[in-house]
């Protein structure tokens, strides 16, 4: 309640802003002839750490966002009513709404919510939660299990949220596992193995953005590199193994362990039941969709970069389109889908139809998230924050050189987490490393461009407006800000660790010898850590 006093404080001093600060008239002008008095400087970046705090002070998602949405608007117009009202409308929420790559992403995630709704009707989860029950005898197991399933589909970080998500959800919840436990296994088993996975949308994104060079080439070049990925993935099986946690996750997890899987008053989906209808349904049920959704989404992201037009398949995979493909390969898949179980008998298909607006209503929450977390994005663009940011680094590259890796991953980290993109910060911040380094230190171009990725991966591993943690918390059915908070501490260790590995990296510039050292270093930070947890 105090919280909610708190926001709606603020939406009020907000609007206050903007109704008496200007009584011009100011219509807006959206033509690429008006730059703000703000463009490029460091108050672009203001409304998305505003967001950021809020959210974490008052545990609530949208109206933060939208708070920072507003400000962001109001830094643009010049804090005139009129100009922000429509800028924050018209050129945001309008805008990211009718951009087609983000309305391909909707369409994917509505259309794995109504798959996700199939497989429970059929009871494919129970008929599956069944045999994990008998297979799984431990919470290290199932977390174990998570995290395997997480490494094997590697293609698209969003596709890996949600389909882990609804597979291990009721192995997790059956061993005592905290939601916010599930949550931080999925994000982390996300982005971080897209990263370093050769085959996957992240490495075609990336490819895309090394101008005049091999861009497949250096990134498989890079992965040896890429510490906060491969250190973060070292941490989470270290974690599950010694059976230890610290922080406010620790919380999560002894409350899990006494019957508790929530911890916080706000439980989404507590009540939420199976609802199976024939309660015919065997672990098939489960495996052929989620098989029949991983073939469907690689044909359509090999068909969106022209394979079957005569490129090769390697070619095809980094000129994707991840929208466009995981859109006609889900849709694919859920036709495959009904067809199967309609032949199984398992499911009628009026039964299926009825899955339809089940499925929209379960992904509504993270569609609102999602569509703020554009729009503030977008604000954030018409503020001019990448070019602010490439100035930062334009200056930095011209001294420090065996220190720039560190710098980029740090300068990656903080852009990627106020702004909740990592495709966007590859997009400003590699092309600025292959200028610095092409034709004349290779081995250090490689180690930055890791740095850039590492770091934009740790940003949006961290950032509450980020989608691929919207999608974690939405996968596991988790609180949002209890994602968020429990999740930070563990993304921070391992990025302090990162960073003084890429010290050492811009120094010794060997890709075997660092990532040893890096890895010597992360296990003795956890035992420090899990000592100090003990004695306090």
């Amino acid at each position: 309640m105090r919280n909610k006093r708190k926001m709606g404080g603020l939406l009020l001093v907000a609007m206050s802003i903007l109704c008496f600060s200007s009584i011009t008239v100011f219509a807006a002008d959206t033509s690429a002839e008006y730059v703000p008095a703000m463009y490029a400087s460091i108050w672009s970046l203001v409304p998305p750490v505003i967001a950021i705090v809020l959210a974490l002070i008052t545990k609530e998602v949208y109206s933060s966002l939208f708070v920072g949405v507003l400000i962001g608007g109001a830094f643009w117009a010049g804090f005139k009513p009129e100009a922000t009202i429509l800028h924050v409308f018209q050129d945001g929420v309008v805008g990211v709404l009718t951009d087609s790559y983000n309305m391909g992403i909707l369409i994917f995630l509505v259309i794995l919510g109504v798959m996700v709704c199939m497989m429970n009707k059929a009871g494919g989860s129970a008929a599956f939660g069944r045999w994990a029950k008998e297979h799984i005898k431990t919470r290290a197991g199932a977390q174990l299990t998570t995290i395997a399933l997480g490494i094997l589909i590697f293609i698209d970080d969003y596709f890996n949220c949600l389909t882990v998500g609804s597979v291990m959800r009721p192995v997790t919840d059956s061993h005592n596992v905290s939601r916010a436990k599930l949550a931080y296994l999925i994000d982390a088993t996300a982005a971080p193995i897209c990263i370093i996975a050769p085959i996957s949308s992240w490495a075609a994104a990336v490819t895309g953005f090394v101008k005049g060079e091999d861009g497949f080439s250096i990134f498989i070049r890079a992965i040896p590199y890429n510490y906060y990925a491969i250190l973060t993935i070292i941490m989470m099986v270290t974690l599950v193994l010694a059976k230890e946690d610290y922080g406010p996750m620790k919380e999560h997890e002894d409350n899990a362990i006494a019957g508790d899987l929530y911890t916080t008053d706000d439980r989404p989906y507590e009540s939420a039941q199976e609802n199976v209808i024939y309660n015919k349904g065997k672990v098939i049920d489960l495996v052929f969709p989620i098989i029949s959704l991983i073939i469907c989404c690689v044909i359509g992201m090999i068909y969106s970069g022209g394979f079957f037009s005569g490129t090769g398949f390697v070619e095809a995979f980094s000129g994707s389109d991840a929208s466009v493909g995981l859109m006609l390969g889900s849709f694919f898949a859920m036709v495959i889908t009904i067809a199967f179980y309609a032949v199984r008998k398992v499911l009628r298909f009026s039964d299926s139809m009825a899955c339809i607006p089940d499925g929209f209503k379960a992904m509504v929450p993270a569609i609102l998230i999602l569509t703020f977390a554009w729009t503030l994005k977008s604000m954030t663009d018409s503020l001019g924050a990448a070019e602010y940011v490439a100035s930062i680094m334009n200056s930095a590259a011209s001294g420090l050189l065996n220190l720039l890796p560190a710098i980029i991953f740090l300068v990656g980290c903080f852009l990627a987490f106020a702004t909740g993109t990592s495709w966007g910060t590859f997009g400003i911040l590699i092309p600025i490393v292959v200028a610095v380094f092409q034709g004349t230190n290779e081995t250090m171009m490689i180690i930055s461009i890791s740095a850039c990725m590492a770091g934009a991966v740790c940003g949006d591993h961290c950032s509450p407006i980020s989608d691929t943690t919207i999608m974690a918390s939405a996968g596991a059915q988790c609180n949002h800000v209890n994602h968020v908070s429990t999740q930070l501490p563990y993304a921070m260790t391992v990025a302090a660790v990162s960073c003084i590995t890429y010290v050492i990296a811009g120094v010794i510039q060997n890709a075997v010898i660092c990532l040893v050292i890096g890895i010597a270093l992360q296990i003795l930070v956890l035992l420090a850590i899990r000592n100090h947890t003990r004695n306090k």
